[in-house]
């Protein structure tokens, strides 16, 4: 077994994708750790925002959290419908596209990369930071936590989203269920007058500013937070199998009352219990689901259980984006605005371009801001946000188009359109107060970077279009008459490898010249010339002679530098006019290289001058590469056969 196949599994055929794709139980995990995982960090940056005024904040947790928990069921109206109406990939720069146009799609997808990515950084940190909330000896280990769960994120996601959701199916209902029994118990007793915390929480910091209705705005948008990666199964409907409408419906609909309820808990128990946001970057930092765990438990099993299963899902949150991520970028390549390695599947049917990108990109933003989540939330939910607006303004102008095909359905379509409206309202104001409100804490980077990221995927199309232009054939295709090319054999001497070569460039033409580099500045040297120039005689020359085909010339170029490329170059350079209207095609003989260790033991020369010679864009200059394999045929079966296991 390959060190490859024990890593990520075996390669899968194309006919295995339907089997790959998954239902509304793996659903939740793949799509939904993002929006449960972010009910952590969003009231906690909500109660850093209203840290200042003491505990007068914390009266105005309740108002945020109710006012977020509104803007999620409308968002979960909004796309419930979009999925229905695009039930195979619902994002936002597919509705865009269809009924806003490329500039609008192209804002989205430059959004939505940029949310993804910070998501991943997001999440991984503040799962991070739930687990040295628990063990505060690892607080100084947090930057190399947060790479060592991206790595593995990435790895479990290299082999495929059906495993992925598997293997997170088990942290996901884990932290549901300790946080509804905990969340229960919290309520159960604040609502039976029981208000004294089991351990009472740090004391909040003393009251600096007083509240007023811009820290209130401050808090909603830092709030908003919590309802990043809603749109993911929209955007990933592409994974669900048949009926994919029942299935991303049944995901959307757990991930949205989970994440409703907890929010609603963890606002009633906060402010009940004084709860308050404590800085990250200090020693006995205590996140505020830890804090509110502890008053309501304290340290015992169900605590720990409840705090292991809240890092899982934070740490594992990232998996959102993995699942998204790739997909989004497989759509916008399809369309020319990426590399088209971006639309590839690779070995497990998932798109491992656009999966390795997303964890190169999060891994430096992790290592910029220390893995710290406080210094990343400034950037965060702009892009969801403003994805959201023009998803649900792309919705609305689908229903007035269905509306005008179908009377017959008008009114039903008209109820869509108010409530895809609303949607995009709602979320329009969201998006403005969050910029306003974020601005100067770092939300101007997300600014600079959606359109120097539209600029890019432009760049990309751009060169995709002149390329299609230049390529583009016109016409019937051309035969004129035209001589055989002059072939050239690269080789370093007589052997099997330039026998091969030999054997096809007298089958290309009768024009075949073997060119021989030597340094010929030793007697040893000298020697060796001769010695070829008498096997080529006798081996080489005779016996095509015997067969009536003209003998292959032999040319022995002397390379001063050592270097391969230049005396091939200059001997073509003086060849051209001298045969004017026929092509060279120079033959390069290669060996297979079946094992790591022989990339060691082998020169590269070949691979050197094939590059030069392609470098140069010259149409009359053709390359050819001849392969032989040293292994005997028997020796490839019968390990053939091992690798089967027969």
């Amino acid at each position: 077994m390959t060190f490859s196949k024990l890593l990520l599994g075996r390669r899968l055929a194309n006919r295995e994708g339907e089997e790959r794709k998954i239902g509304a139980f793996e659903g939740v995990p793949a799509m939904g750790l993002d929006g449960l995982g972010s009910s952590s960090y969003g009231p906690e940056a909500a109660l850093a925002i209203l840290a200042v005024t003491g505990a007068a904040g914390l009266t105005a947790l309740g108002p945020i959290m109710a006012a977020i928990v509104a803007l999620l069921f409308i968002l979960y109206l909004s796309y419930r419908q979009t999925i229905a109406a695009y039930p195979s990939n619902g994002g936002a720069f597919t509705v865009a596209r269809e009924n806003l146009g490329t500039n609008a799609s192209l804002v989205a997808a430059a959004a939505l990369m940029i949310d993804y990515v910070l998501n991943v950084a997001v999440g991984i940190s503040a799962g991070v930071g739930a687990l040295t909330s628990a063990l505060p000896s690892l607080h100084g280990y947090t930057l190399p936590l947060c790479l060592g769960i991206l790595a593995l994120l990435t790895l479990i996601n290299l082999r495929g989203t059906l495993d992925a959701g598997r293997v997170f199916a088990l942290p996901t209902y884990l932290f549901l269920a300790s946080f509804a029994v905990l969340l229960g118990l919290g309520l159960f007793r604040v609502l039976g007058g029981e208000v004294e915390p089991v351990i009472a929480p740090p004391p909040l910091r003393p009251a600096s500013e007083p509240l007023g209705w811009w820290l209130i705005l401050h808090a909603f948008a830092s709030g908003c937070t919590a309802m990043t990666g809603v749109e993911a199964v929209s955007n990933g409907m592409g994974a669900f199998r048949d009926p994919a409408v029942k299935y991303g419906r049944r995901t959307l609909a757990v991930i949205c009352a989970s994440l409703g309820l907890l929010l609603a808990g963890i606002a009633t128990l906060a402010t009940t219990y004084g709860i308050g946001a404590m800085d990250q970057t200090e020693e006995g930092y205590q996140s505020v689901l830890s804090q509110l765990a502890a008053a309501v438990v304290g340290h015992g099993w169900l605590y720990y259980t409840a705090i292991g299963s809240l890092l899982c899902v934070l740490a594992l949150s990232a998996d959102t984006s993995f699942t998204g991520f790739p997909r989004l970028c497989r759509t916008v390549a399809e369309d020319g605005f990426l590399p088209r390695a971006f639309a590839v599947a690779g070995r497990r049917l998932v798109f491992s371009v656009g999966i390795l990108y997303l964890a190169a990109t999060a891994g430096l933003l992790l290592i910029l801001f220390g893995g710290i989540t406080e210094r990343l939330i400034p950037l965060f939910a702009i892009g969801a946000f403003l994805t959201f607006t023009l998803s649900q303004a792309g919705m609305v102008v689908h229903w007035r188009r269905e509306a005008s095909r179908e009377d017959a359905e008008r009114s039903s379509h008209k109820t869509r359109l108010i409530i895809n409206a609303t949607g995009a309202v709602t979320t329009g104001i969201a998006l403005t107060i969050i910029l306003v409100a974020k601005f100067s804490d770092g939300a101007w980077i997300t600014l600079i970077a959606v359109p120097v990221t539209i600029g890019a995927l432009t760049l990309v199309r751009r060169y995709y279009d002149r390329m299609e232009a230049q390529q583009r054939a016109v016409g019937p295709l051309k035969l004129v008459e035209r001589n055989p090319p002059v072939v050239i054999v690269a080789t370093a001497g007589r052997s099997r490898l330039s026998d091969e070569a030999l054997r096809f460039a007298v089958d290309l033409s009768p024009d075949v010249m073997a060119v021989h580099l030597t340094s010929l500045e030793g007697e040893n040297d000298r020697d060796k010339v001769n010695a070829l120039r008498e096997s080529w005689r006798n081996d080489v020359q005779v016996p095509a002679e015997a067969a009536g085909l003209l003998p292959p010339r032999l040319m022995v170029l002397p390379a001063t530098y050592r270097r391969v490329e230049q005396p091939v170059l200059q001997l073509i350079d003086e060849m051209r006019p001298k045969m004017p209207g026929r092509r060279v095609a120079i033959l390069i003989p290669e060996l297979i290289k079946r094992h790591w260790y022989q990339h060691l033991l082998h020169t590269h020369r070949a691979r050197r001058l094939r590059a030069r010679l392609l470098s140069r864009g010259d149409p009359d200059i053709v390359v050819i590469s001849i392969p032989w394999d040293p292994e005997p045929e028997v020796q490839r079966r019968r390990r053939r056969r091992n690798r089967l296991g027969l």
